[in-house]
């Protein structure tokens, strides 16, 4: 993707969809985020291109963190926090509805991009997970599959709106909230203490 349809797509990413995308049309797409269609379209096919584009550079944020930050040799808590500040940033403004008409519209893709994006998050956290018991920071009885498979479990549910309407709970509550409960579920009291001293300092 060249620099200026990332940028595009930076701008869709942002923009809320609080109602959702229904039958959203390039045409609409572009005066609601103020970019020209001619602009959309010479780097699509249809819309149904422009949503795998999106999805695509979803993930692509997510893995960036990895990139961006150098977790070699760093203390398995201190990598939870900084990876759930960065997604509380920058998966914020996810909207129930538009996850609802994903699923609704683009059912293929959308599942496409849920098996891919599950399949990063898994072999992340058990990569942390081995690392944790390692350094004492997680308890060593703890079973890497299993504990990383309700991990990806507790992070679909926080985007059931019929269970946690939107109304109610933001994301960056939910997710805040199952963080750190996921982190006590873990950790030894050393790890539990050196969490609670990392969160003051980052205000968590």
């Amino acid at each position: 993707m060249d620099a200026e349809f990332l940028r595009i797509l930076e701008k869709i990413r942002a923009y809320p969809f609080i109602e959702g995308i229904g039958g959203l049309t390039i045409k609409e797409l572009s005066e609601s985020i103020n970019v020209p269609v001619d602009d959309i379209t010479k780097h699509i096919k249809n819309e149904a291109d422009l949503v795998e584009k999106v999805l695509e550079f979803e993930r692509h944020s997510f893995k960036v963190i990895f990139d961006v930050h150098n977790f070699e040799g760093v203390n398995a808590i201190d990598i939870l926090l900084t990876v759930s500040k960065e997604m509380a940033v920058k998966f914020s403004n996810i909207s129930p509805a538009l996850t609802f008409d994903l699923k609704k519209f683009y059912p293929e893709l959308y599942q496409d991009h849920l098996t891919k994006r599950q399949n990063f998050i898994f072999e992340k956290i058990k990569i942390n997970l081995q690392k944790g018991i390692s350094q004492g920071m997680y308890r060593d009885d703890l079973s890497i599959e299993l504990i990383s498979r309700l991990y990806i479990a507790r992070l679909l549910d926080l985007h059931d709106p019929n269970f946690f309407p939107p109304e109610q709970f933001s994301f960056k509550m939910l997710f805040n909230v199952m963080f750190e409960s996921f982190v006590r579920s873990i950790a030894k009291p050393e790890g539990l203490k050196y969490f609670e001293k990392k969160r003051k300092e980052l205000e968590l």
